[in-house]
Formats: structure tokens, C-alpha cells, sequence
């Protein structure tokens, strides 16, 4: 059985070629698998340090929330406390903007925008974004009336 070099010397110019160009695209798949594998890791050590950030209720945080659900006049604005809860979901998740809306089918700004509270989302886009994210239209609701609840509470 001939060894590796004897192969290689019986290979013709274009079949040398060829394996040139294999064991290139190895190494590129090894270090795209690296590099995604890095991005994986650092998302997850992300998402550690923000979920240990949001164990403790921050008052001066939750005040800075209520003011910026309650408009101006200080009446509570429906669109930004279904942004907050859909954007609270989503983190909680550990999902991001892109997947969210590639599963629900929205464009990648528009659920950004319902998600800050500055486009009012239909029922139809609701029930898509919350499949997305794996939860009932209904449980979504009763978070928002929850939510609404601490606001006028806080008044």
C-alpha cells in the first residue's frame, strides 16, 4: 500500500488541484465553526450577566420604566407596555431581533419599533410575534394588563 507521498506524485496537475482546494475549504469550515462557536460563547456569557443583572428590582430602574410607559401627560401609553412585555419575553428567551422576526415573519425594524413602543402593532402582527416567541396571544395580555396594573398603582 503506497503512502501518502507516492499518491500524491501519481495525482495529475488538475486532481492535485482539486485536493488543494478541499483541504482549503477544511479550513475554512474549521474556522467558521470556530468563530461561530466563540460568538455562541460570548451570547451566552451575555446572556448570564444580564440575567444576573435582572435578578434585583432596581427602584430608580422601575420608577425610570413607569415614567416612560406613562406619557408625558402621565397617561399610560397601551403600545409601549406591549412593547416592553414583548421585548421582556423575547430577552427572557435569550432570542434576538432576528430570529424573533424571521419566525414571525416581520421585518427586522418594524418589530424593533413595536418593541420601543413607537409602532402600534395589529392583532394579526401580536399573535405572529408572539408565536415567535412561544407564547399564547392571551398569556401576553394578561402580562400587559399586569404591567398596567403597577403603573396606575404607582400613580
Amino acid at each position: 500500500m503506497p503512502d501518502g507521498k507516492a499518491m500524491a506524485r501519481n495525482l495529475t496537475p488538475a486532481q492535485k488541484r482539486a485536493v488543494a482546494f478541499a483541504q482549503q475549504q477544511i479550513l475554512r469550515a474549521r474556522a467558521a465553526r470556530k468563530a461561530k462557536d466563540d460568538r455562541q460563547a460570548a451570547l451566552s456569557r451575555m446572556w448570564a450577566n444580564a440575567d444576573r443583572e435582572d435578578g434585583v428590582a432596581d427602584m430608580a430602574n422601575e420608577a425610570e420604566r413607569t415614567r416612560v410607559v406613562s406619557g408625558d401627560e402621565g397617561q399610560i401609553s397601551l403600545r409601549k407596555v406591549i412593547g416592553e412585555v414583548l421585548r421582556s419575553l423575547r430577552t427572557k428567551d435569550h432570542k434576538t431581533l432576528r430570529e424573533v422576526s424571521g419566525k414571525a415573519g416581520v421585518s427586522l425594524g418594524y418589530l424593533s419599533e413595536v418593541e420601543r413602543g413607537q409602532k402600534e402593532a395589529s392583532s394579526e402582527l401580536l399573535v405572529s410575534i408572539t408565536q415567535a416567541l412561544g407564547v399564547r396571544l392571551s398569556d401576553m395580555l394578561v402580562m400587559v394588563a399586569d404591567r398596567v396594573r403597577e403603573v396606575e398603582a404607582n400613580d
